[in-house]
């Protein structure tokens, strides 16, 4: 077993718990080592670390294991397994988390050998979820991906695998062997999912409603996606004044939040963020928060997110990237904002704005390469198709006004006769304004 140096959280000050109001749990990190260079695996580890201190968690100690794959039986083996016993003893650990996602009988076989509670990757990442998920929508999906986790592996002890009565009417003449009481919870947690999906379906239904109504508009839509922690919330404040909440904490924020924004040159969108990602991010998550994630597929545009001053950006690229593949995103057009640039080495921001050829360095926190950016944006939204000039009297404002919002205008001058006006506009706005063109005048 390898020791991962500088992983403990562990309060130093013994006043300063006076400002936790519970004990927080004191845990072990144990990772296995596959594939990749030994700084990969630490930064692994790193980042659980993170995660179970964004849970509240204390972490005491963090090994890494060296292997092919991860034994079949308790994840590290039976031998490490006992290492990691005598670890946890010493330390004074009630939890081992453990970095990948264990089965049923590898949690099992891991718990009967350490003696203390075992959770994987996975089930930290649906806690930290659980608890910042403040919308009604957001605590239905985390439901629904913590039920599909649990489903699987519910365990029963004792009264838990008796038999309950079964058949006729419960007296002397009763048939069958009846249900466990174990079979009973799946059952009445496939019951609770299948509602949860139903409430999900129509919550999907009203903000499906809402896009449409931005796209008979012809608003275009920014979708804000990034690794967690990237600075995405800060990014909307800055470009909107939104408000969102900005915190130094994994998955901070993950209600989706949609607001109006305005380019340089006076054409309206919208912009969406969107629930931060992280690598190995469950599958069940992923399925629960789909509805949620279609929001970056129906965008014209993604704002890719990366922290520039994170020490491994490349993988957070590349962990996103697979998310967005799996939300059927990638034809969507991408502009990767490098944030944190204030923070970042500056020889890792040229490696990256070298290597992601639609690329732009930005500091949400201080402004910086902001108003490039609100450029880049307007330069890659869609634009009207079709280019107009019209004099349209003053009795029909409407028309003028919905230029304003749902085209680009060009030029505007206000005349004895109406307002001259000078625009790229959609089609259907374009018929509505050709009564007042030159060629309808002659």
């Amino acid at each position: 077993m390898r020791r991962v140096v500088g992983l403990s959280t562990e309060l130093e000050d013994v006043t300063e718990v006076e400002y936790r109001q519970l004990r927080l749990e004191r845990v072990v990190l144990v990772g296995v080592w596959t594939t990749g260079t030994a700084r990969d695996a630490e930064n692994s580890l790193a980042e659980l670390a993170a995660l179970a201190e964004t849970a509240g968690a204390v972490v005491l100690d963090g090994v890494i294991q060296r292997r092919d794959k991860p034994d079949a039986a308790t994840y590290i083996g039976s031998g490490k397994a006992d290492e990691l016993r005598d670890i946890v003893l010493d330390s004074g650990a009630d939890t081992v988390i453990c970095d990948g996602e264990l089965s049923p009988g590898q949690l099992i076989h891991l718990e009967d050998i350490v003696k203390v509670k075992v959770i994987d990757r996975t089930a930290l990442i649906l806690d930290i979820f659980a608890q910042h998920a403040k919308s009604r929508e957001g605590k239905a999906q985390v439901a629904l991906a913590q039920m599909q986790y649990m489903l699987p592996r519910l365990r029963g002890w004792g009264q838990s695998l008796s038999r309950q009565m079964g058949g006729g009417s419960g007296g002397l003449a009763t048939r069958g062997p009846g249900e466990t009481k174990i079979e009973t919870d799946r059952r009445r947690i496939r019951e609770k999912m299948a509602k949860m999906r139903r409430e999900i379906a129509d919550m999907k239904t009203g903000r499906e409603i809402k896009r449409q109504e931005r796209r008979r508009n012809k608003v275009p839509s920014v979708a804000i996606a990034g690794y967690t922690n990237a600075g995405k919330s800060s990014l909307l404040n800055r470009l909107t004044g939104a408000g969102v909440l900005v915190e130094n904490a994994l998955f901070a924020t993950l209600d989706p939040t949609v607001r109006r924004a305005e380019t340089p040159s006076g054409r309206l969108y919208t912009l969406a963020d969107t629930v931060g990602f992280v690598r190995h991010l469950p599958h069940h998550l992923v399925e629960a928060f789909r509805s949620t994630m279609e929001e970056v597929g129906d965008s014209d545009l993604i704002l890719h997110v990366v922290d520039g001053s994170h020490p491994d950006p490349e993988e957070q690229l590349a962990a996103v990237r697979e998310v967005i593949r799996d939300v059927g995103a990638t034809d969507v057009p991408e502009i990767v904002v490098i944030n944190k640039a204030d923070a970042a080495d500056p020889l890792v921001l040229q490696r990256l704005l070298r290597v992601e050829k639609h690329s732009i360095a930005v500091s949400a926190r201080t402004g910086r390469g902001i108003a490039e950016l609100l450029a880049l944006i307007d330069n890659e939204l869609p634009r009207p198709s079709v280019e107009i000039e019209a004099l349209v009297p003053y009795t029909h404002g409407k028309l003028v006004a919905r230029a304003h919002t749902e085209g680009e205008v060009i030029s505007e001058e206000h005349t004895a006769e109406g307002t001259l006006l000078k625009a790229r506009v959609h089609e259907e706005l374009a018929a509505d304004l050709a009564p007042y063109t030159p060629a309808a005048a002659l």
